[in-house]
């Protein structure tokens, strides 16, 4: 065992961060090791370890702000698409209005608005075991996607509507199989559910 306490070090070191700058000699003197270039000096090290973080606080701030902008494209499509929907007249319209705009605005393959009756086993079987917390994403069986769809699709979002609509599933589908995933953000989703709940009982 070594003859001090390491721990009783590394507490001393972090209390006394001006430690080094008492003792500059030492930044030099002391060696650490490195996989690539052997040992390097612990000034060497730190900014080694600075640019890293550096490099770590860049992706983080370009994350947030692809985040920024992606939030903000949806906020002012759900805007746009909020007023359209209010003109409408009858169902029909609607349908029309909500699938150009969806596909036009995000590129999706399909958008349904889907009644389901009890009589149909196949979309209550959907029903019951994809919407059990209101939401699904992700993919479906072929046997599902053709139920909902008509055709083979990539991967899906579902949302079951309000009581007041009956059993209504709000299904938009993409062609691309890892676009919808049940990590994702459900933001353009509920906000557009919201909406199809307050309009549709009027209509």
């Amino acid at each position: 065992m070594p003859p001090f306490d390491e721990q009783i070090i590394r507490e001393y070191l972090l209390d006394n961060p001006d430690f080094f700058s008492r003792f500059p000699e030492l930044l030099i003197a002391m060696k650490v090791p490195h996989a690539e270039r052997g040992a390097v000096s612990l000034v060497e090290r730190r900014q080694e370890l600075l640019r890293q973080r550096v490099g770590q606080l860049e992706e983080e701030i370009t994350a947030l702000m692809s985040m920024a902008t992606n939030n903000e494209r949806i906020f002012r499509f759900n805007l746009q698409l909020c007023q359209q929907l209010l003109d409408c007249e009858d169902m029909g319209e609607l349908r029309q209005v909500l699938t150009h705009e969806l596909k036009s605005g995000f590129g999706f393959s399909h958008v349904r608005l889907i009644t389901v009756h009890d009589l149909d086993s196949e979309l209550s079987t959907i029903w019951h075991n994809r919407l059990v917390d209101g939401y699904y994403f992700g993919r479906l069986t072929r046997h599902e996607a053709h139920r909902l769809f008509g055709a083979d699709v990539g991967s899906v979002s579902l949302a079951r509507l309000s009581e007041e609509n009956g059993q209504v599933i709000f299904a938009i589908a993409s062609a691309d199989a890892a676009h919808f995933h049940p990590e994702m953000d459900s933001m353009l989703l509920e906000q557009v559910r919201q909406l199809l709940d307050h309009l549709l009982p009027k209509l």
